[in-house]
């Protein structure tokens, strides 16, 4: 497993009787599916920072602009003991090769962005990040997150998914790049997989990385990797895929039949028109690129950014 991508997970999502009622939330496919393409870090910040199971149930409570965690019943502040545990439990080795988080939804601790904020006199004001999701959120500033009850939409699970992979890539080329070339070379393989998601973000990072005289590379590395994610991070539509398929089928001007174009027009256009899914484009534009030894296709991740097996772009 040591290459395998790590991604840390609530320990309910798993299986583990760790909520505060004593249960579990079971999700088979996290645990069943992807799971058998990345190792799962578990994670419980109520049951770590030192709370029993079961527990009494807590709550966001926001105080002149600062979060408390408060308990229901008894309005027990466990602010303090939970905030010091977070701060040693992202500074732990265990922590320092993951690439993403996926998160219990709704949790006091644990919600990505629809967690229930009341004023102290217990007035719903608002929907937030949980109070671990925000120490994460602090301490690693572009790391993929997202709960599972947002993941079950295939749209948002493919990107997460790609993100998650992104950012592994993105650790392995602070940990071995060496200079301005070793950015270049992993932005050119991002580009179609950027541009499937933001031309602008594209165009802004290619002036980036052509012009670095100026730039230290601390300065070139540091700078570059939140915009990527930042465009990253917008949805992939099916006009924007189209506009990347008829790019790429753009490389075979020369090297296609007149049939041979026709079929892969006809099956962009079918893609483009909800007939196909966007797996079917891909894998006629993939065998030409080798058939054809188109090197700037061939590198590009766009073609293959996670698994196969996840059938992540299965879906019309």
């Amino acid at each position: 497993m040591a290459n395998t991508i790590k991604i840390g997970i609530s320990s309910c999502l798993l299986g583990s009787s760790v909520r505060y009622d004593g249960g579990h939330r079971l999700d088979h496919y996290l645990k069943n599916t992807l799971g058998r393409f990345i190792e799962w870090v578990p994670i419980c910040p109520e049951v770590e920072c030192g709370l029993a199971v079961p527990r009494e149930p807590m709550r966001l409570v926001e105080d002149h602009g600062a979060l408390r965690l408060i308990t229901i019943k008894t309005e027990q502040d466990k602010t303090s003991a939970f905030s010091r545990w977070s701060r040693i439990r992202l500074k732990q080795p265990a922590s320092a090769d993951i690439s993403g988080f996926v998160f219990k939804a709704r949790s006091p601790s644990c919600g990505v962005c629809d967690t229930t904020i009341v004023d102290p006199s217990g007035r719903v004001i608002k929907k937030g990040a949980g109070l671990f999701v925000a120490a994460v959120s602090n301490h690693w500033h572009c790391i993929p997150l997202e709960d599972e009850g947002r993941l079950r939409d295939p749209g948002i699970r493919e990107n997460f998914i790609e993100r998650v992979f992104v950012y592994q890539r993105w650790r392995k080329l602070r940990a071995t790049g060496t200079d301005a070339g070793d950015l270049a070379g992993f932005h050119a393989r991002h580009k179609l997989l950027l541009m499937s998601h933001s031309i602008k973000h594209l165009r802004r990072l290619g002036a980036f990385v052509a012009d670095t005289r100026k730039k230290t590379r601390a300065d070139l590395f540091d700078a570059y990797f939140p915009i990527l994610m930042d465009g990253l991070r917008l949805p992939a539509t099916a006009k924007k895929h189209t506009n990347v398929l008829r790019h790429m089928a753009g490389y075979f001007k020369k090297q296609l039949s007149g049939d041979e174009k026709g079929e892969l027009h006809d099956l962009i256009m079918n893609y483009h028109n909800g007939l196909v899914p966007l797996i079917a484009p891909l894998t006629l534009i993939k065998h030409y690129a080798n058939k054809h030894h188109e090197p700037y296709l061939q590198q590009q991740l766009y073609l293959s950014p996670h698994p196969l097996e996840l059938m992540l772009r299965n879906h019309a």
